[in-house]
């Protein structure tokens, strides 16, 4: 019997991101569509950027996740149009980012508070941080660094 796509939805909200696990590839907004088309399940993602090196590990969890509860006719499908924005990041998974110490994207370009002391002064100290789509910044406060996940 196949599962209802809101089972599978759950399901995918358990697969954590590779490169920031306390998130799910759902919460991070990745997970386009979930289908059947006959017995087939179909599940489209949007990765974060084309050249997003986690892609392939993304796609090897959501496939291992799925015939752990026993599927086996799966079609993971790329889907870049449309791009990826963080305005698909749920407000659940920004809430887990700055409890993990990232600073969730935010409209003004720029953190709008450091995710431990909530202070913001705040400041810029590169462009790149520890991953592609994160910048890294500073506390003037508490002096601690943090990295920021950048608007895309």
């Amino acid at each position: 019997m196949k599962p209802d796509v809101a089972t599978i939805w759950g399901w995918l909200d358990e697969v954590p991101d590779p490169e920031i696990p306390v998130i799910s590839v759902v919460d991070l907004g990745i997970i386009r569509d979930v289908s059947w088309q006959g017995d087939t399940l179909e599940v489209a993602i949007t990765p974060t950027y084309s050249g997003c090196p986690a892609t392939s590990i993304i796609n090897l969890d959501v496939e291992t996740a799925l015939r752990d509860r026993g599927l086996t006719d799966i079609r993971l499908r790329t889907q870049i149009s449309p791009p990826w924005t963080t305005e698909w990041l749920s407000p659940k998974g920004a809430a887990k980012l700055e409890d993990y110490g990232i600073a969730p994207p935010s409209p003004a370009g720029g953190p709008a508070q450091c995710p431990r002391c909530k202070s913001t002064d705040l400041q810029k100290v590169s462009q790149f941080g520890s991953t592609p789509c994160k910048a890294h910044w500073r506390c003037l406060s508490c002096l601690e660094p943090f990295d920021y996940f950048k608007c895309i």
